[in-house]
């Protein structure tokens, strides 16, 4: 049985693997899981196949006796949130969240608006193997509705987390990069509401993504650098191709690594939280140990991936978590990474102390993330890893293998991964001194290559 589902669901290039036949055997593979009861969920992302992509999801469904409830384009966590509100027992997502434009996939929510765990997804890989095709007679066709509110609920729902009148107050001026992606149809709009002053760029949807790339990495977000100081905006904000993630840029026009805002939010959840657990992967910042500390906060470790996440933070009723891509889960909203939560988290941080961002980060402390990628073929991940691990293990001061390798060494520590939506294998270095996290980056790039038999 092939696995179809990596870290964050199916995600393939559009064309040589990901075909109208093979969505359709997916959704047919769902449609034969689920009971037929209470309504599916679907809803997709701005991708350019992602409408005819869907429409191919529903009518499968439907054709196998399942109602439909179509949410249309929204952020993936903004599906996540009305996948409860429609008392739908299941959703599917249309989307490839950030990676490159080609790419497209589909992810499953459970009925409670958290990702699917590993076991669904294997259900649907079994079906999809012995190719399950459910069909039912002309008169037990399901219906296809269509949910026109979905994104004002979830701005809705936002709003009612954090204080609408002091974020008002502050007349906060913000620059929304939308990444001509799912955001554009909420995030303006939640500012808005909040009282912000607005000025968005790159905000029609567009699934080419002219702008820049989907991934909000720092090489893609030089005009909102430039923006935000040319306009005196006191802060801005880019969100990725599906919006479950918000990276940031201070008044000055300085990047903020998403580990930075990681630190900062953890900080202030087990401040108001004494003693509260954050959960994060093991890719994770060093810093948010040390910040939560004081207020007597410890820190989980899991397996990359917001599933692993969530279901973590569910168990151990954890007060925040997150991933260090910008990725961040505020659990008394969702348990859900959620790009827009995120920014009216920091927004109500902002009036609450009323302080600038660039003071709050200030204060926290300093390690310095280096992050590489290295292209690698799917079916030598095993190999790599195995031999990356005896290559990092010697000389090191202890290795954890939660999720591929991460080796403490001297001065800090390296994390060797293979991604799980893409071919590659992802590098995260980590230390108090930039050059030594420049150092061992370059020591985890090496053991790949060197696994891969290509010069370092």
């Amino acid at each position: 049985m092939a696995r179809l589902f990596g870290t964050n669901g199916i995600r393939e290039v559009v064309g040589p693997t990901l075909t109208p036949a093979f969505v359709q055997s997916v959704a047919a593979a769902v449609a034969s899981v689920a009971p037929v009861g209470p309504p599916i969920a679907v809803g997709w992302d701005g991708r350019t196949s992602s409408p005819a992509f869907a429409r191919i999801v529903s009518g499968t469904l439907a054709l196998a006796g399942h109602r439909v409830v179509e949410l249309g384009l929204l952020p993936t966590p903004a599906v996540q949130y009305n996948v409860p509100r429609v008392g739908a027992q299941l959703g599917l997502i249309v989307t490839a969240s950030h990676n490159p434009p080609e790419f497209n996939g589909i992810k499953c929510i459970a009925a409670d608006g958290l990702e699917a765990p590993r076991e669904y997804e294997e259900r649907i890989e079994a079906a999809v193997a012995v190719t399950a095709r459910p069909t039912v007679p002309f008169d037990r066709i399901g219906e296809i509705g269509v949910d026109s509110q979905s994104a004002s609920r979830y701005v809705d729902g936002i709003v009612a987390q954090v204080d609408r009148d002091r974020i008002a107050a502050r007349k906060l001026s913000v620059v929304l990069d939308c990444g001509n992606g799912a955001s554009a149809v909420s995030s303006p709009f939640l500012l808005r509401r909040l009282g912000c002053r607005v000025l968005s760029v790159n905000a029609h949807v567009d699934g080419t993504f002219p702008g820049h790339l989907s991934e909000p990495v720092e090489a893609n977000l030089g005009d909102l650098k430039r923006i935000v100081p040319a306009v005196g905006a006191d802060l801005g904000v880019v969100h990725d191709g599906d919006a479950d993630r918000a990276i940031f840029v201070e008044k000055g026009g300085r990047y903020v690594p998403g580990e930075s805002m990681l630190t900062l939010l953890a900080k202030d959840a087990v401040e108001r939280h004494p003693g509260g657990i954050v959960v994060t992967p093991v890719s994770g910042s060093q810093a948010v140990e040390e910040a939560i500390r004081p207020f007597g906060g410890t820190v989980v470790y899991t397996k990359v991936g917001s599933p692993s996440v969530t279901h973590e933070m569910q168990a151990r009723r954890a007060v925040f978590g997150g991933e260090e891509n910008g990725g961040l889960i505020f659990p008394d909203f969702q348990l859900a990474r959620d790009g827009a939560m995120t920014l009216a988290a920091t927004l109500d941080l902002i009036a609450r102390t009323g302080r600038p961002l660039e003071e709050l980060l200030q204060g926290l402390p300093r390690f310095t993330m280096v992050k590489e990628k290295v292209a690698c073929p799917v079916d030598r991940r095993a190999e790599v890893l195995a031999e990356v691990a005896r290559t990092l293990g010697a000389g090191s001061e202890k290795v954890v293998t939660i999720d591929g390798v991460k080796a403490y060494r001297r001065g800090g520590w390296v994390l060797l991964r293979p991604s799980g939506t893409e071919p590659l294998f992802r590098v995260f270095a980590e230390s108090t001194d930039p050059d030594r996290a420049r150092e061992l980056a370059r020591e985890g790039l090496a053991a790949v290559k060197k696994a891969l038999g290509e010069p370092a």
